[in-house]
């Protein structure tokens, strides 16, 4: 069969679909996908196998995939079809934006739990390059010396609604990820990203208290019952993993919250891991990078902070987009079979009436 024969065929069985389901009194639509964002046909451009197919791209080029495409191909392809680097670009920015009052509202909550100084800056140079560590502690040394401890200013309210725009660029990227429609005003939405901010911060202040007063608190509670030594053995083991099981709960809270669409947390769970484990090795291999190999101050000069921070973020979008986009593969793949289902409990159900 040719390609031409081949695409009829494919256009005239599409047509026969639709009128089928029209005659049952069907619009085309299920419950599962009401809000799903259709994909475009390619239509000025044919493709080269006639087991592919080419679908408009978030910025109109086309994006390609196979008929039958496995999950490596799937992935590919919505990597393409969202401009998954663009998107990357753009959170960048805003979490550019967004980084600075982020820190200033979280140390500004930092005085309330006591916590020292240099446990902050500790856990950023465990975490950031050297440039970009460099550059934030001096922000926190600059903020902590006049930070006044007022909790309800309206200077803190203004930093928190300024620090949650990354948190309303990323809502619109794991959108874009899922090809859902986001019918929340605009009230709801800024809420969620508000929400999402004070979540991220509270973990983080979490952790230090922790890492701080984690030792005191175990031998209090377990030094009653005689087990002050086996607490200070799991303790140490705890102390060193917390920071990653911190990562993973915040991004698991995102993608479960952010899309505009029902998941469940079985569904977040493998985006989730990968996430965690690609942003610690990315954070890891670009500080090596950079510190070993990367000599931006020669091109940039004072700049190169500034550019090595954006760097830094455009990896760190381009993951996040990613592990959504892996939540949203699996989520659709639930849905299929949910379909499945539902089809063949309707079927068995037509052919015991009818019998």
């Amino acid at each position: 069969m040719s390609k031409k024969d081949s695409k009829n065929s494919k256009y005239l069985s599409q047509i026969k679909e639709e009128s089928e389901k029209k005659k049952n009194g069907k619009s085309g639509k299920n419950k599962h996908d009401e809000t799903f964002v259709e994909t475009a046909r390619f239509k000025s451009k044919e493709p080269k196998k006639d087991d592919e197919e080419l679908y408009v791209s978030k910025i109109n080029k086309p994006a390609k995939v196979k008929e039958d495409p496995n999950f490596f191909q799937r992935l590919m392809f919505q990597f393409s079809k969202d401009n998954t680097t663009g998107m990357a670009a753009q959170l960048a920015y805003y979490f550019m934006l967004a980084i600075f009052p982020l820190l200033i509202f979280l140390l500004t909550l930092v005085p309330l739990f006591n916590i020292d100084q240099a446990t902050i800056t500790g856990f950023i140079e465990d975490y950031a390059p050297a440039e970009i560590s460099g550059m934030l502690t001096g922000i926190i040394d600059e903020v902590m010396a006049e930070s006044t401890g007022g909790l309800l200013s309206f200077g803190l309210i203004a930093t928190l609604w300024a620090a949650s725009n990354g948190m309303t660029a990323l809502m619109n990227a794991f959108n874009v990820a899922y090809d859902v429609e986001d019918s929340r005003n605009f009230i709801i939405a800024k809420s969620l990203s508000i929400f999402f901010t004070i979540i991220l911060t509270l973990s983080v202040l979490l952790t230090f208290v922790l890492i701080v007063f984690g030792g005191q608190i175990g031998n209090l509670m377990f030094g009653v019952i005689g087990l002050d030594e086996e607490f200070s053995t799991l303790w140490n083991l705890v102390r060193s993993i917390l920071p990653v099981l911190l990562v993973f709960v915040v991004f698991l809270i995102m993608y479960v919250s952010a899309p505009n669409i029902k998941v469940t947390i079985k569904s977040v769970i493998p985006g989730t891991l990968f996430t965690t484990a690609a942003f610690l090795i990315a954070s890891w291999g670009f500080g090596f990078y950079v510190s070993n190999f990367g000599n931006y101050s020669a091109t940039y000069g004072s700049l190169a902070g500034v550019i090595i921070l954006l760097l830094w973020l455009f990896i760190t979008g381009i993951i996040i987009i990613l592990g959504a986009q892996i939540n949203a593969i699996m989520h659709k793949k639930q849905v299929k079979n949910e379909e499945k289902e539902e089809k063949a409990t309707e079927d068995t159900t037509k052919a015991e009436g009818t019998t």
